[in-house]
């Protein structure tokens, strides 16, 4: 079974710098992408961005393009978000979950703890 642990968050100031990592262990050879979310306190999970595994293709989305970036260790089975330049409206929970071929969320609903990131003025 597929299993996704996120890490890397903490307290940060405007400006600063914080790298994400997302493990995978379990069933990796059905990840065809992984996706990043994260969700900002009373809003909704949104999609912030994704690392295609056969091609390394990377899309972001929002207000992160150009301070984000996505980069992945196959050999540790984990996907690196760097985040720059971050912003207050950057503060939210981060997660990460797999897409397999079919396009759909390999975890579903089944969201781990994911990390926080809190960004201060």
């Amino acid at each position: 079974q597929l299993q996704l642990v996120e890490s890397g968050g903490g307290f940060v100031q405007a400006g600063g710098s914080l790298r994400l990592s997302c493990a995978a262990s379990g069933s990796t050879d059905s990840i065809v992408a992984i996706a990043w979310y994260r969700q900002a306190p009373g809003k909704n999970r949104v999609l912030v961005a994704t690392i295609n595994f056969s091609n390394d293709r990377t899309n972001y989305y929002g207000s992160v393009k150009g301070r984000f970036a996505l980069s992945r260790d196959s050999a540790k089975n984990t996907v690196y978000l760097q985040m720059s330049s971050l912003e207050p409206e950057d503060t939210a929970v981060y997660y990460c979950n797999a897409v397999g071929a079919d396009g759909r969320l390999l975890l579903g609903d089944r969201w781990g703890r994911g990390t926080q990131v809190t960004v201060s003025s």
